[in-house]
C-alpha cells in the first residue's frame, strides 16, 4: 500500500516529465534534510522514503526520526541525498505525505490527552481520504489511538439506516443472523436512543455504538449497562470535538469514535531544505 500511494502520488505530480527540474546540470549532487516547522506526532516517513525510491533508485535516504516520534519545530527526521534532480522532483510528495500523515497523527495524539485517566480509548472512522485508509489509519495509531474496521467486510456495524429496514422486533434475529453468516467477526450495533440501547443490552451485541447522545443520556446507558451486570462495551460517537471528548469519556464509556481524525485534520507544516 505505501509503494502504491507512493507511485500514485509521483506519477500524478511528475507525470512524463519534471519539465523544471530537468534545466538543471544532469551531474548536480546534493544533501537535503526534510524537518518540521512546528511541534507535531510523526507519522508517514515509510511513504516519504518511498516516493523519492519511486522517483529514483539510486537516490539514499537516512531515517532521523521514526513514525509516532514526538517532534520539536526544526527537527530534522530524514535525510536524502543523490541526484538534485531526483530530490527536487520527489520532494512535493514526500512533504505532502508527512504533513497530512502527521496532521492525522497529532490531532489523534490531542484527543488521546483530552481522555487521559479515564478508560475511554479513540478510535478512527471509515471517514478517509480515499485511497489512502491504511495510511491514514497507520497514522492515527501513531497518534495513540486505536485503528478499527478498515472496511465493510471485517466488522459488522448495523447501523440506524439498516434498522430503517427491519422491524423493532426482528432486532434479534437481526444480530442472531449476523453472527450466523459471520462467526468470526464482531456484530456492532448502533443505538441513537437511550431506550434502544437499553432495548439492547439483553441482546447481547459486541458492541454498542451510541450515536449523538448527549453525556448525561450516555452516563444513563452505561449506569443500565453496570446494574445488568454486563460487559458490554459501549462505544460513543457523533460529531465529536476535543470539547466534547473529555465529558463523554467520563461518562463511563470504553470507546469514543472521531470521524474528525481523518477528515477535519490540520497538515503540519514540513520543508525541505539543503543541506549541501
Amino acid at each position: 500500500m505505501v509503494r502504491e500511494a507512493a507511485a500514485r502520488a509521483v506519477g500524478e505530480d511528475v507525470g512524463p516529465m519534471d519539465v523544471t527540474s530537468r534545466l538543471l546540470p544532469a551531474e548536480s549532487q546534493g544533501i537535503a534534510l526534510l524537518l518540521v516547522r512546528e511541534p507535531c506526532v510523526l507519522a508517514g516517513l515509510d511513504v516519504a522514503e518511498a516516493v523519492f525510491r519511486e522517483v529514483d533508485g539510486n537516490l539514499k535516504w537516512k531515517a532521523l526520526a521514526k513514525d509516532g516520534d514526538r517532534l520539536v519545530a526544526r527537527q530534522a527526521v530524514a535525510e536524502v541525498s543523490g541526484s538534485a534532480r531526483s530530490i527536487l522532483s520527489g520532494e512535493r510528495c514526500a512533504l505532502n505525505f508527512l504533513q497530512r500523515l502527521s496532521g492525522v497523527a497529532t490531532q489523534t495524539a490531542e484527543f488521546v490527552k483530552t481522555v487521559a485517566g479515564t478508560k475511554a480509548r479513540i478510535l478512527d472512522t471509515r471517514k478517509t481520504t480515499p485511497g489512502l485508509r491504511a495510511l491514514e489509519k497507520h497514522a492515527v495509531r501513531c497518534g495513540g489511538g486505536v485503528s478499527h474496521r478498515m472496511g465493510l467486510y471485517d466488522a459488522v456495524l448495523i447501523k440506524e439506516n439498516h434498522l430503517k429496514w427491519v422491524a423493532e422486533k426482528d432486532v434479534a434475529d437481526l444480530i442472531r443472523r449476523a453472527r450466523e453468516q459471520n462467526p468470526d467477526l464482531p456484530v456492532i450495533v448502533e443505538a441513537d436512543r437511550v431506550a434502544l440501547a437499553k432495548q439492547l443490552l439483553p441482546l447481547r451485541p459486541d458492541r454498542i455504538l451510541l450515536d449523538n447522545l448527549s453525556p448525561q443520556e450516555v452516563r444513563e446507558v452505561v449506569e443500565a449497562r453496570n446494574q445488568a451486570g454486563s460487559n458490554i462495551p459501549l462505544e460513543a460517537s457523533g460529531g465529536v470535538t476535543l470539547e466534547s471528548a473529555p465529558a463523554l469519556a467520563q461518562a463511563g464509556v470504553d470507546f469514543i469514535s472521531v470521524g474528525a481524525l481523518t477528515h477535519s485534520f490540520r497538515a503540519m507544516d514540513f520543508a525541505l531544505d539543503w543541506k549541501s
